[in-house]
C-alpha cells in the first residue's frame, strides 16, 4: 500500500536549503519514491494560515519511506540541510 511523506518546512537559510534540494531527489528515487508536491503555491482553506513550504513524497509502502529517511544519501542531505530549515516530516499510509 502506498505511503506518503508529508513535510512542512520553514526555510531559514535559502542558500543552504538550495543545496539540500539538489541532493534530496536522488535519495527519494533510490528508495522508489517520487515527488507529488514540492513547495508550490498553496491556499489555506480552513484553519490557521499555513505559510510553510509543503512537500509530499509518494513511496510504494511505509518501509520504503523509512528506508529513504535512513538511507546514506538522505542522511548526507539532512546534514547539508542542518541549520537551513525547521522541518516537520511524517509518513502516513495511503488508502
Amino acid at each position: 500500500m502506498a505511503a506518503y511523506v508529508i513535510t512542512r518546512v520553514n526555510v531559514t537559510d535559502p542558500d543552504q536549503y538550495e543545496k539540500y534540494k539538489a541532493l534530496s531527489p536522488a535519495a527519494v528515487a533510490e528508495s522508489g519514491g517520487k515527488f507529488i508536491v514540492r513547495g508550490g503555491d498553496s491556499v489555506t482553506l480552513e484553519g490557521p494560515d499555513e505559510n510553510r513550504r509543503i512537500v509530499v513524497l509518494e513511496f510504494p509502502d511505509v518501509d520504503s519511506a523509512k528506508n529513504f529517511y535512513d538511507s546514506e544519501k538522505y542522511r548526507h542531505a539532512r546534514d547539508v540541510r542542518a541549520g537551513a530549515a525547521e522541518f516537520q516530516m511524517v509518513v502516513v499510509e495511503g488508502v
